[in-house]
């Protein structure tokens, strides 16, 4: 007989079953905090919708109206003062495409946006700079935008007042009996005007303003 003895399998280490369980403990901690950094990240607007909704810009600013939008005298609605515009209706200029893609109005040149008007209340009345003469005029202006410029002007009507009347201040004769010196003066209250626009509102819009009347005496 042979005095070769079988040795029995060594039994398992009882340390490699902890190491599994302690990696598999480890694994569901990285997939949980993965999770967890998502739906933080998501709510937070890092990723996903929010942040993407905070680039565009705010519903309520002012937009430009194209021509085809601009309605008619007769056509009803109601617009700004003295013009305004609304959407579509009968008896709207056929709008064709223009060279940068914008609507001009059909067999027609000008502006490609709608105009807007408004007449301010009250002339405004000033002395005229280093002179025994005064002016008085009544001023409208323009917007290509929608009304929400002409509520803004509305809204702060004193400090576009104020504004209208210190440019005037600034005004000298030469200015106020030439033609050029009229546009001179149209171009000033137009800064002016959307100064004070854009230091309240954030946003100015206006693009032409019109003398209703104009004296000098």
């Amino acid at each position: 007989m042979s005095d070769t003895k079988t040795e029995a399998p060594a039994p398992a280490k009882k340390g490699g079953k902890k190491k599994l369980i302690i990696g598999a403990a480890a694994l569901l901690v990285l997939v949980g905090g993965g999770v967890g950094a998502g739906v933080y990240a998501a709510q937070s607007g890092l990723v996903g919708g929010k942040h993407e909704a905070a680039e565009k810009p705010a519903k309520d600013e002012p937009h430009l109206v194209p021509k085809s939008e601009q309605k008619r005298p007769g056509e009803g609605g109601e617009g700004g003062e003295g013009g305004g515009h609304g959407g579509g209706g009968e008896g709207e200029a056929e709008a064709k495409t223009g060279a940068e893609g914008m609507p001009t109005p059909e067999g027609h040149g000008g502006d490609r946006y709608a105009s807007t008007y408004y007449a301010m209340d009250k002339d405004f009345t000033s002395n005229l700079q280093d002179s025994v003469h005064f002016i008085q005029l009544g001023v409208a202006v323009s917007t290509p935008y929608d009304d929400k410029v002409v509520q803004n002007l509305k809204t702060n009507d004193i400090a576009v007042r104020s504004a209208i009347l210190m440019a005037l201040g600034d005004t000298t004769e030469d200015q106020v009996f030439t033609t050029a010196g009229k546009r001179q003066l149209q171009d000033r209250l137009v800064k002016a005007i959307n100064a004070t626009l854009q230091q309240k509102e954030g946003f100015g819009g206006v693009s032409n303003v019109y003398f209703t009347s104009f004296v000098v005496q």
